[in-house]
């Protein structure tokens, strides 16, 4: 998917994208071979030339700061199938809504790493854990868990980061994550499968104010499950939207109308 992207390019949209592929240029060193390419005069090829030579020995280099500013946020999931095996799940739980923290959850894609207020969460613990990672990876983390994090531990993540509602949404599976898991089959623990973001944070309420152990393990366990069940979505959505823009560009030379 990274090499076959072009949407990184000043000026190029999804429709400019799909006419560079309409043209049997499917990744960049077709782009860089090719003597002229419709849609972009010679002075604006040559610019494209620098850009791509720029963004391709970023990835070589694992530059992913560069990575990560140069691809537009909405299209880092591109990005996925290279950095999967070194990409982190990421879901937090607050006492309220953008309220204090109680929980940070991590998986890695094989085990999970939960840090909990008042037991192993610090700035310095999260910090080192997170720089492992080349990707970051959450469900409507771009407008909560990343902004929270940031004004509580003044941690924000310089890597690429795929916010998975956005890709979701554009392959028409909408709603909160619990709806989306419903939507493609995936099931929680009899235990835990009606808890809600609002009982989360009861049960964090509950733990301080009785000690019982059981309100904490309850609370791990459905972060758990949250941060797990964030990758077969990932596999799925991303797959989905990936064959839909590849769909649109193989109807459109074909003259034909889709309907995805």
């Amino acid at each position: 998917m990274l090499r076959n992207s072009f949407i990184f390019l000043d000026r190029v949209s999804h429709a400019r994208e799909s006419r560079i592929w309409q043209q049997n240029i499917h990744e960049w060193n077709d782009f860089l071979a090719a003597t002229t390419i419709k849609g972009f005069s010679l002075e604006a090829k040559e610019r494209a030339n620098t850009d791509i030579r720029l963004f391709k020995q970023a990835f070589l280099e694992d530059d992913l700061a560069f990575l990560a500013e140069k691809m537009p946020q909405q299209e880092h999931w591109r990005m996925y199938d290279e950095y999967k095996s070194e990409a982190v799940f990421l879901d937090i739980e607050t006492a309220q809504e953008y309220g204090g923290i109680t929980v940070v959850g991590l998986f890695d894609g094989e085990q999970t790493k939960t840090f909990v207020r008042g037991i192993n969460l610090d700035k310095k613990a999260l910090l080192q854990e997170l720089q492992k990672y080349k990707m970051l990876i959450t469900y409507n983390g771009s407008s909560f868990d990343l902004p929270v994090i940031t004004k509580y531990f003044q941690i924000n993540p310089n890597i690429p980061h795929v916010d998975l509602r956005g890709v979701c949404s554009r392959v028409g599976l909408v709603g909160g994550l619990k709806s989306i898991e419903k939507q493609l089959g995936i099931k929680r623990p009899e235990s835990i499968k009606h808890v809600t973001g609002h009982d989360a944070a009861a049960l964090w309420r509950c733990w301080k104010a009785t000690g019982d152990r059981d309100f904490l393990d309850m609370l791990i366990t459905y972060n758990e499950e949250d941060i797990v069940n964030l990758k077969p979505i990932a596999e799925i959505a991303i797959k989905k939207l990936w064959d839909k823009l590849r769909n649109v560009t193989v109807c459109s030379s074909m003259g034909q109308s889709c309907t995805l």
